[in-house]
């Protein structure tokens, strides 16, 4: 079998050739659009609902909402795991279940159980949300507002209003919750004493706001040719649109309730009782159920989450362009989006990558000219890295895989294996027309790299397969380690395998294009003296075999010993320049003891030269992925990748301790 495939690869060697190159090219490209992450996707599938719950303790919460939610979702097809989280009106429920199972086709079993759960909950709970799908890490980029002309209300009604829905209508984008967001909000404020004065009842006073500000149809007006919308235009707008609602009819202590809402349009009539005469309206937000501190003061903190399958690199992208687009249109506002951005590691992984194998490259194709004494060989060696490597991220991509720090890495440790079985092959092959050449009645050239092909390729077979099977434990892991390790193990099988095939193709195809009429007739120098040195040293090895023995067992033993003190660690270290720090206070903090602390703490770490920027979140957001009470602060700190690692870490350490 092997045999007829090196032949054929021969005899259609410009085919063979062609075809490698298109793969070159058309494989770089498609690459180029493969989803690229940090890590991989180590998470079942999830589907996770809240439910809003403003006022209900934790305890009301747990009982009242997440117990009749979790029963509910009991024994839904495929769930392995329920979790809940019950914090000061709100309610969370996870649900995981099995890997390979459909998300969609889960959501849609967790929705009809949710409809029939829902109308039992109290009516001060809001109908639960089914979260979007979110990716594992879902955190695509952190974006911190900040104005010195604009209050935080206005701040927000920007942020939700004009940059949120832009920013959700990116592809890959799953949500934007915003974090200080401070809804404006017109406010009445009831004096019990003023409403006993006036005989008017808490229950007066909601029904008249409640009506004064609804929204009513207006129908239409048919006309001979036309049929005319009537729009009501919304009666109340400013504070003293809402004081003007008229609450009861009657003047002083005998006011009497009539149930009417009708704000007053005209002069001001003696016997109308309107809502500023028993509440003080004002303008304000509210209680807030977070806060943000970017950098060294208050802001928003905007967290966009991206979806399972979306591409971190590209979602990022598209995220600082519409950015971009829109600050001209905001020029109060100042727009930080450095303060959390993972494409910035993907981006330094990637020219890690690009410079190992340039170097590895380089390594190679000195190697090959010291030992082989010819740059044509070198190339053909050469041209397995390419090849490899773009067939095994092909493979990875259209079977649905991201490009992330672990199969790269996987890539990286292949790189001295993938030009292993080209070496092997290409050095026969010379060896072979070499001898070929001094033969008396040398043969076809097309038969010395046939035979020389073949002759070697059970050793590489062999070879490769061991290599292979090596990594097969790493594929057995379960859990998170499996999801962590079984990427970096695929990446490098798969470009083993991809090797195997380049050796088997192409290599021979190039070896009879380039190789017949540039051999050498003598060896290269290196080879050379070091053959002669190997000469002297063999015989008294063979000689004295059992010490040569005795050696190998001994440094086999001293291996076995120093394994103990080896230190062990679920993942190495990186060199990371985004520092996640955060801190748990006692139940009861308020949310301004919270902000007070993480100001100061913002201050002193921008104080230190080469801190790039702050950012916080306090608490939690409406629809996000952190169930915390506002006694939780989550702090990220930036660090200018230009300055010296090591001293500035160690300073940001001292700072946090």
């Amino acid at each position: 079998m092997m045999r007829w495939i090196v032949e054929h690869s021969l005899k259609l060697r410009l085919v063979v050739v062609a075809l490698a190159i298109v793969l070159i090219v058309a494989g770089s490209r498609a690459a180029q659009n493969t989803p690229l992450d940090v890590f991989p996707e180590f998470a079942p599938p999830l589907v996770e609902i809240q439910t809003e719950a403003p006022g209900l303790s934790t305890g009301e919460v747990e009982s009242l909402v997440t117990v009749p939610l979790e029963n509910a979702m009991n024994g839904v097809p495929g769930l392995t795991t329920l979790r809940s989280k019950s914090v000061l009106g709100l309610s969370s429920v996870v649900m995981l279940f099995e890997r390979g199972t459909d998300l969609m086709g889960a959501r849609q079993l967790v929705q009809e159980r949710l409809l029939r759960v829902a109308s039992s909950l109290p009516a001060a709970a809001q109908p639960p949300v089914i979260l979007s799908p979110l990716s594992s890490l879902s955190r695509v980029m952190k974006i911190g507002l900040t104005s010195e002309r604009l209050s935080q209300v206005e701040l927000s009604t920007i942020a939700k209003w004009t940059i949120r829905p832009r920013l959700m209508s990116i592809p890959g984008v799953a949500n934007v919750a915003i974090w200080g967001q401070r809804d404006r909000q017109l406010q009445v404020l009831v004096d019990p004493d003023r409403l006993r004065a006036n005989n008017v009842t808490l229950n007066d006073v909601v029904t008249a706001t409640r009506e004064g500000t609804a929204v009513d149809a207006g129908g239409y007006l048919e006309t001979p040719q036309q049929r005319l919308a009537v729009a009501h235009s919304p009666a109340v707008a400013t504070v003293e649109d809402l004081r003007q609602i008229v609450v009861a009819r009657g003047a002083g202590n005998g006011a009497t309730s009539n149930g009417s809402a009708i704000p007053s349009t005209g002069p001001r009539s003696s016997n109308a009782l309107r809502i500023g005469d028993v509440a003080d309206v004002v303008e304000g937000f509210p209680p807030p159920i977070g806060d943000a501190v970017i950098n060294r003061g208050d802001g928003l903190m905007l967290i966009v989450e991206k979806q399972p399958d979306g591409n971190t690199l590209q979602v990022t992208r598209d995220i600082e362009a519409a950015l971009e687009a829109l600050q001209p249109g905001m020029p109060d506002v100042a727009i930080d989006s450095t303060i959390f951005r993972p494409a910035t590691f993907i981006e330094m992984s990637l020219e890690n990558l690009n410079r190992a194998l340039l170097i590895g490259c380089v390594l190679v194709i000195l190697v090959l000219i010291v030992f082989l004494y010819n740059w044509r060989t070198a190339l053909i060696s050469i041209i397995a890295i390419p090849l490899s490597l773009i067939a095994a991220a092909l493979v990875l991509r259209y079977r649905g895989g991201t490009l992330d720090t672990m199969v790269i890495a996987g890539l990286i440790i292949a790189l001295g294996e993938v030009v292993d079985d080209a070496i092997i092959d290409v050095e026969n092959i010379v060896r072979r027309l070499r001898l070929n050449a001094a033969a008396g009645h040398p043969r076809s050239a097309f038969q010395v790299v046939l035979d020389a092909s073949v002759e070697v390729r059970s050793a590489v077979v062999y070879g490769s397969l061991i290599v292979i099977l090596v990594f097969v434990p790493v594929f057995l892991l379960e859990g998170l380690a499996g999801s962590f390790f079984r990427p970096l193990a695929l990446s490098y099988v798969l470009a083993i395998l991809a090797s195997l095939a380049v050796a088997l193709i192409v290599t021979p195809a190039l070896s009879l294009m380039l190789l017949p009429k540039h051999t050498h007739a003598r060896e290269a120098p290196a080879v050379t003296s070091l053959k002669s040195r190997y000469r002297r040293v063999l015989p008294g090895l063979i000689q004295r075999s059992r010490s040569a023995m005795a050696i190998v067992a001994v440094s086999l033993a001293v291996t076995v010993a120093a394994y103990p003190l080896l230190g062990e660690e679920f993942l190495p270290s990186f060199q990371e320049y985004d520092f996640l720090m955060h801190w748990v206070e006692k139940p009861g903090t308020s949310l301004e003891a919270m902000r007070r602390v993480t100001v100061n703490a913002g201050r002193e770490l921008m104080d230190v030269q080469g801190v790039r920027n702050f950012g916080a979140h306090i608490g939690r957001a409406e629809v996000a992925d952190e169930v915390v009470g506002i006694n939780f602060t989550e702090l990220w700190i930036s660090l200018d990748p230009s300055v010296d690692y090591a001293s500035k870490v160690a300073q940001i350490q001292t700072i946090v301790d």
